[in-house]
């Protein structure tokens, strides 16, 4: 299990600038469960392996990304892997630079169309809320959502994502 870190700590620059990268956001989510090659990594994102390396490293750099133990790979190559190390959940989303959340939106776009949208659980609801209670309910979702994410992983357990924005509805008067 993870520490528990108190949620809302504010990104320094770099960690900011790290999370403003849909592909940095996927390869945290790659290596959530087990630790991952920069081979494995590029492979599973079809990407270039040095492209992946620079990101990894960022990553690293930051402390989003933990180097696990060395291992040896098929041909006998020094291979390091590298598991995520649930930082990003504690950063406070909206102190994130210009771009951070179009991120977070593209890579949800990228990793949803892997998936049948009919396989999806959907909601869509409008509300009229005053300030104060959509603060409410803002907090009581991330209540929900930190209850998990402090949860100890379930081995046997299937990866589910969860992406969820609120936001005004700018097309409603």
């Amino acid at each position: 299990m993870h520490p528990k870190r108190p949620r809302g700590i504010t990104p320094t620059e770099a960690e900011a600038k790290a999370l403003a990268s849909a592909f940095r956001l996927r390869v945290l989510r790659l290596c959530l469960d087990r630790p991952m090659t920069n081979k494995e990594l590029a492979r599973k994102l079809d990407a270039n392996p040095a492209t992946v390396l620079h990101h990894v490293r960022t990553l690293v750099a930051t402390g989003f990304l933990a180097p696990q133990p060395e291992r040896r790979g098929t041909r006998g190559a020094r291979e390091v892997p590298y598991l995520a190390t649930r930082k990003s959940w504690r950063m406070d989303a909206s102190a994130r630079p210009s771009g951070g959340g179009a991120a977070m939106i593209e890579a949800f776009l990228d990793e949803a169309r892997y998936v049948n949208a009919d396989d999806m659980s959907l909601t869509r609801l409008g509300l009229r809320l005053t300030d104060d209670e959509y603060a409410e309910l803002r907090k009581r979702l991330a209540a929900v959502l930190d209850e998990y994410a402090d949860r100890p992983p379930t081995p046997d357990g299937r990866p589910i994502s969860i992406f969820l924005a609120c936001h005004e509805d700018v097309t409603r008067d």
